[in-house]
């Protein structure tokens, strides 16, 4: 198995609309292993598109308690359970994730426990074992580093860093400018870095319907410029840089020139602005 990263979702916030991509999930293929961090919206589609089953993933490391990276983490459980998954899964998160995990089977309880009698599936709850996220863990042949990001109001909210023998993949999660993370993503061989245009933001709120000026607050306070990713990017030495978790999304007014104008300030390396569904090569 070749050594992949595909972003299956790469919008920013859990609200979707025409010519808008889905929200925030990616796929790593590392080591032998089929890796998924965060579910948000449409994760459960996009893991097939990838053209890997259900039931073939590994481990799924959710990065903080925003729904667009973990809507449909208890859907794609029910779905992979009835598409035969019947061996318990490593599920990594922030604390408060069990308690998800706890109502979802409640809401779901007639449907679960009907198919248990009536059609003879394995227990649901065994399905996930859900973990809190700590400093360094060991999966297989993969290190797993964690670094808190910011992202306030939220507190537990963090950055990844996957590392073989061989290979070093750093995903940002969602955060705020942060120049630590330029020393955690050191050397690696790809960084995916959440990205906003400030522009973008101003003409996002102006739009909002259902929102007031926290909303802006919040976006302005707990994401990353454009224009920073490619200072991280130069100041790490990275390999390669994608963007994803971009706002704004879909907006026909921000182009993908945009991006690359801002990012390429600091940043004169292999560069990706991602989609739904793009495959990198590590």
């Amino acid at each position: 198995m070749t050594d992949t990263l595909a972003l299956l979702g790469v919008k920013g916030g859990p609200a979707i609309r025409p010519r808008s991509h889905m929200p925030t999930s990616m796929l790593l293929r590392l080591a032998g292993k089929n890796i998924l961090i965060d579910a948000g919206l449409g994760v459960t589609r996009g893991i097939c598109d990838q053209g890997v089953g259900l039931t073939q993933i590994d481990l799924i490391v959710i990065t903080h308690l925003h729904s667009d990276h973990y809507l449909e983490l208890g859907p794609l459980f029910h779905t992979a359970w009835t598409a035969g998954l019947n061996r318990t899964v490593p599920v990594i998160g922030p604390k408060g994730l069990d308690r998800y995990w706890a109502g979802f089977q409640d809401s779901m309880g007639f449907d679960i426990d009907l198919r248990i009698r009536d059609e003879g599936r394995c227990d649901f709850n065994s399905l996930a074992d859900i973990l809190t996220i700590e400093g360094t863990s060991q999966f297989a042949d993969i290190t797993l580093r964690t670094m808190r990001n910011v992202h306030p109001p939220i507190t537990d909210s963090f950055a990844l860093r996957f590392e073989t023998a061989e290979k070093a993949v750093v995903l940002s999660g969602d955060t705020a400018y942060m120049p630590e993370m330029a020393t955690f993503a050191k050397g690696a061989d790809l960084l995916v870095h959440e990205a906003m245009l400030r522009d973008g933001v101003e003409a996002l709120c102006a739009r909002m319907t259902n929102g007031d000026e926290r909303l802006r607050t919040h976006i302005l306070r707990s994401h990353t410029d454009a224009v920073d990713v490619g200072r991280i990017a130069r100041d790490a030495g990275i390999k390669q840089l994608a963007l994803n978790h971009f706002v704004p999304d879909g907006d026909p007014d921000f182009t993908d020139q945009h991006w690359e104008t801002a990012v390429r300030q600091h940043w004169d390396g292999p560069l990706f602005l991602g989609k739904d569904g793009m495959k990198i090569t590590l």
